[in-house]
C-alpha cells in the first residue's frame, strides 16, 4: 500500500507541474494568434468605411494595367495637346473674324483642292479636312469652296475647267449658246444689277495631299496654256468606193479586174443553177454571205458599248506640247497664291506600327497643318525660288529641281503598290509621272508662308503670354 500511495503522488506532484506549462503554452499560442487575426482583417478605418481590403494584384493583372493605361495616357496627352495646338492657331487668325466688311463686297473665298487617297476613298479627305482645316477657317469666318476628285484626274479636269470658264468669260473661245450663256451669267448678271463686288484681294487656294497637288499643278498648265476649246479629232481620209484611180500603161486598170471577177462568180451559180433547176439556190450564197456580216457588225457595237470609257474628255494639251504653246493673254501676274497641306496616308497590315505611332502623335500633324492654313488665311506669300534664289527652310536649289516639283514630295513612299501599276487605255497616270514645269506658269506661281513676326506671335499665344486679339482691340 505504501509503495502505491507514493507512485500516485509522485504522478500528482508532476501533473500539477506540467498543467501550468501547459496553460502558459496556450496563453502563447492564442497571443501570437492574435495579431495575425487582426492583420488578416485589415485595416479598422477601412472597415469602418465599408472599403475592401487592399492588396496588390497580380503579375498578370499588373501587366494588363500597364499597358492599356500606358496606352490610354497617351490617347489623352494626344488629344489634349491637339486641341491646345489648334485652339493656338485659331486664336492667332480670329481677329480677321471682327474685321468690317461692306455690304456690297463680297466676303474672302478660299478654294480647297481635296482628293481621295490613293488605295482609298474620298471620305479620309474629307476627314482630314474636317478635323485639322476647317476650325482655322471658322475661326477666321473665312468662306471657301471645295472641288473634290473621288478619281485620278478629277482635280487636273475641274482645275482646267475653271480656268476656262474665266477665258471664255474674258472673249476668248467661241461663244457658248444664248441659253448656256444665260445660265452661266445668271449669278454674277445679279450681282452686277445689286451693285455687289468681288473680293479685291489675295484669294489662294489650299491643295491638300501629294497625288492632289500634281493634279493642280497639271490643271493650272492646261488651262492657261491650251486651247479653250477643246481640239478637235483628227479626220481619217477614207478612199470611197467610186473614187476613180489613174491607169497606168502595162497594168491591168481596176475596170478588167472587176470584170473578170464578176465573170468567175457569174459562171459557176449559171451551171448550178441549170443543173438543180431550183431558183432559189440563187440566192442562198447572198444570204448565207450578208450573215456573217451582219453578225460582225452587232459584235463590234456590242463590244463598242461594252468598252470603259474614260471619266473626261482627253487634256487640250500635253506636258510634251508646253514649250510651244502660246499662253493665254488674260493670264495674271501672280497665279495663286497657294500651300500644299499635309495629308499623311499609309495603307497595309505591315505598316500597323507606322499608323499607331502616327495615331499617338497627331498633335503634331495639326501644328503643321495648323500652320499652313493659318499663313494662308493671313494672305502672308512668296513667290517660288527660282534657279539664282532660295529661301529658309528650301532644299529644292540643291537638288537642281524647283520647289513646285519637291511640294509633298515625301507621301509618295507611302503610296499604295497599286498606285505604281501601269494604267489602262481609259484611265489616266498624272500621279506616277513625272511633273513637268513650264517658265511661264511657275514663275507666276506663289506660296503662303507665316512671317517671323506670325510666328513669335502664335508662340506667345501658346505659352500664355499673349491673348487672342479681339474687337475692343482693333478699335482701340
Amino acid at each position: 500500500m505504501s509503495e502505491k500511495a507514493g507512485t500516485s503522488a509522485a504522478e500528482n506532484a508532476a501533473g500539477a507541474s506540467s498543467a501550468p506549462s501547459a496553460s502558459s503554452a496556450t496563453n502563447r499560442g492564442s497571443s501570437a494568434a492574435a495579431p495575425k487575426g487582426a492583420a488578416n482583417q485589415g485595416n479598422p478605418a477601412f472597415r469602418m468605411m465599408g472599403l475592401p481590403r487592399l492588396r496588390l494584384p497580380s503579375r498578370n493583372w499588373s501587366i494588363f494595367f500597364t499597358i492599356t493605361g500606358s496606352f490610354a495616357g497617351a490617347v489623352i496627352y494626344d488629344k489634349w495637346q491637339t486641341r491646345r495646338i489648334r485652339e493656338k492657331w485659331a486664336n492667332l487668325v480670329s481677329h480677321i473674324a471682327d474685321e468690317t466688311l461692306p455690304t456690297h463686297t463680297m466676303p474672302r473665298k478660299l478654294t480647297v483642292y481635296l482628293a481621295a487617297p490613293p488605295g482609298d476613298g474620298l471620305r479620309v479627305a474629307r476627314e482630314h479636312f474636317h478635323n485639322y482645316i476647317k476650325p482655322v477657317l471658322v475661326a477666321a469666318a473665312i468662306d471657301w469652296d471645295v472641288v473634290e476628285g473621288r478619281k485620278e484626274g478629277d482635280v487636273r479636269f475641274k482645275t482646267a475647267d475653271r480656268i476656262r470658264k474665266k477665258r471664255r468669260r474674258n472673249g476668248e473661245g467661241e461663244q457658248l449658246p444664248q441659253e448656256e450663256a444665260d445660265k452661266a451669267l445668271t449669278v454674277e448678271a445679279l450681282r452686277e444689277k445689286s451693285g455687289t463686288v468681288d473680293w479685291d484681294g489675295v484669294a489662294g487656294d489650299l491643295i491638300v495631299g501629294r497625288n492632289t497637288w500634281k493634279e493642280y499643278v497639271r490643271g493650272l498648265h492646261e488651262g492657261w496654256l491650251g486651247p479653250v476649246d477643246a481640239p478637235k479629232p483628227p479626220v481619217v481620209e477614207q478612199q470611197s468606193e467610186f473614187q476613180t484611180t489613174v491607169h497606168s500603161p502595162g497594168h491591168a486598170s481596176l475596170g478588167d479586174v472587176a470584170v473578170k471577177a464578176a465573170a468567175n462568180t457569174v459562171a459557176p451559180s449559171e451551171t448550178d443553177s441549170s443543173s438543180t433547176g431550183d431558183p432559189k439556190d440563187d440566192a442562198s450564197p447572198a444570204s448565207d454571205d450578208a450573215s456573217p456580216d451582219d453578225k460582225s457588225k452587232e459584235d463590234q457595237k456590242e463590244n463598242e458599248e461594252e468598252k470603259p470609257k474614260p471619266r473626261h474628255p482627253p487634256p487640250h494639251i500635253q506636258p510634251s506640247e508646253y514649250s510651244s504653246a502660246t499662253p493665254s493673254h488674260h493670264i495674271p501676274e501672280l497665279v495663286g497664291p497657294s500651300i500644299g497641306v499635309r495629308f499623311p496616308h499609309i495603307l497595309g497590315f505591315r505598316n500597323t506600327p507606322i499608323r499607331i505611332y502616327r495615331f499617338l502623335t497627331r498633335r503634331h500633324l495639326a501644328d503643321s497643318v495648323g500652320r499652313d492654313v493659318a499663313a494662308a488665311v493671313l494672305a502672308s506669300h512668296r513667290p517660288f525660288p527660282s534657279d539664282s534664289t532660295s529661301y529658309p527652310g528650301d532644299d529644292s536649289n540643291a537638288a537642281g529641281r524647283p520647289e513646285q516639283s519637291e511640294v509633298l514630295l515625301h507621301e509618295e513612299k507611302d503610296w499604295w503598290k497599286t498606285t505604281f501599276q501601269p494604267r489602262k487605255v481609259h484611265e489616266e497616270s498624272v500621279w506616277i509621272e513625272d511633273m513637268v514645269l513650264d517658265e511661264r506658269i511657275a514663275n507666276r506661281m506663289r506660296v503662303f508662308q507665316l512671317t517671323a513676326e506670325d510666328e513669335d506671335r502664335a508662340k506667345r499665344i501658346s505659352d500664355g503670354r499673349e491673348k487672342a486679339v479681339t474687337k475692343d482691340d482693333l478699335e482701340s
